[in-house]
């Protein structure tokens, strides 16, 4: 045994002497096609670099369609007083546009567990946009309005910012729905608690943060297999009637229920109801804007359409309508008369789905990019383990 392990040290071979750090290595001579040059040793190889995961299109599809019925909602919103229609249609879309939004945010929230780099992009793409679209909204109101005393406030959401506020919050306590037992459970008791607090008041809107908070947990436990469900031909033929009786119902209720109760940001109290009508108006909002919510995905097409691309800019299309949206209030354009004729509501439809559709394309996006998507790698200390992965690659 002694004489077969000296023989095996002596076979070694001996360690270089210790040298300046090499160049790094190019590939010549078809070296990159067929691996590494004769002689050099296997590990000093470039390593390969993973694939990038494609994008789903079934989500940005979703994303998409989403997005054209917020801006259709709004545009209908000063149509109902004189159209039934319209307030049906209106009702209808609100059931589920929204928590459509939030089921699949936290769909895509899932792997949060609050690391530097996820803290960035929370920052960056949530924060950030916040705090300038807040204080945009504001000086627009002012000078749209001519409200030049309106004041800044980012603890109360002006308009569409609310969403991103709610975002922030939701996305900041994913790894603790990721550690309860019963987390949807927990997140409707949260909602049906929060319906019935006229006390929490204005700041971030935690009125809807808390009552819309179980379509977000949701999505944190749906997976791939889930969405399949609803993707099948089954599911859109069984989607036909459930979407009928919702409209029927929509038509009925629209003069003999206050919309706000979809909007959730009021508690029953401060609605002129009794604190019970809250926990009975959480759990059935929450059914039917799921059972709605699986009808719409029911119908999204999974493969690439020609606005497939445009869900990646849904956010710039969200914030940025608001504008045109608001606008069109202080500037009293829904006063034409032309606009409350059947003709004119199908054009004030239109026009709403064309503009939100431009407000997505990717021009759009590169202009609004600095505030939508800001780099800021001025603001954060250098990830020292992202950096080392870095220098070990190269």
């Amino acid at each position: 045994m002694r004489q077969e392990l000296q023989s095996r040290t002596a076979a070694r071979t001996p360690l270089p002497p210790a040298a300046e750090p090499a160049a790094p290595h190019r590939p010549e001579n078809g070296e990159a096609r067929h691996g590494p040059a004769p002689g050099r040793p296997p590990e000093a190889a470039a390593p390969k670099q993973p694939k990038e995961k494609q994008r789903d299109p079934y989500f940005d599809n979703a994303k998409y369609l989403a997005i054209v019925l917020v801006a259709l909602g709004h545009s209908w919103e000063p149509l109902r007083d004189g159209s039934r229609a319209a307030g049906a249609l209106y009702v209808f879309v609100y059931t589920f546009h929204m928590p459509a939004f939030m089921v699949i945010s936290g769909y895509f929230s899932r792997s949060f567990q609050g690391k530097p780099h996820q803290l960035k992009r929370l920052l960056t793409g949530v924060a950030v946009p916040y705090v300038l679209f807040e204080v945009a909204y504001t000086l627009f109101k002012r000078w749209a309005d001519d409200d030049p005393t309106y004041p800044i406030s980012l603890l109360d959401p002006w308009y569409l910012t609310w969403f991103l506020g709610a975002l922030f919050i939701w996305r900041l306590t994913t790894p603790l729905w990721k550690t309860v037992r019963w987390p949807v459970a927990l997140a409707l008791a949260v909602a049906v608690l929060a319906s019935i607090s006229p006390d929490i008041g204005d700041d971030m809107d935690l009125q809807r943060v808390l009552q819309f908070l179980p379509f977000f947990v949701i999505g944190l436990f749906l997976k791939p297999e889930h969405f399949d469900l609803v993707r099948g031909r089954r599911a859109r033929l069984l989607s036909l009637p459930v979407m009928a009786v919702a409209l029927v119902v929509a038509y009925w209720a629209v003069e003999r229920m206050n919309a706000a109760w979809f909007y959730h940001y009021n508690s029953a109290q401060e609605m002129g109801a009794p604190w019970w009508v809250g926990v009975i108006m959480t759990f059935a909002l929450f059914g039917c804007s799921m059972v709605l919510t699986a009808c719409f995905l029911a119908w999204v097409p999974g493969r690439h359409m020609w606005f497939t691309a445009l869900g990646a800019g849904t956010l710039y299309g969200y914030l940025l309508h608001g504008f045109v949206a608001k606008g069109s209030r202080f500037g009293d354009w829904y006063e034409v008369d032309w606009v409350h004729t059947p003709l004119g509501a199908i054009g004030v439809t239109c026009i709403a789905a064309a503009l939100i559709t431009a407000l997505c394309t990717p021009p759009v996006q590169r202009v609004f990019r600095f505030a939508m998507e800001p780099k800021l790698g001025w603001a954060f200390k250098e990830d020292a383990s992202a950096a080392a992965r870095m220098r070990v690659r190269s």
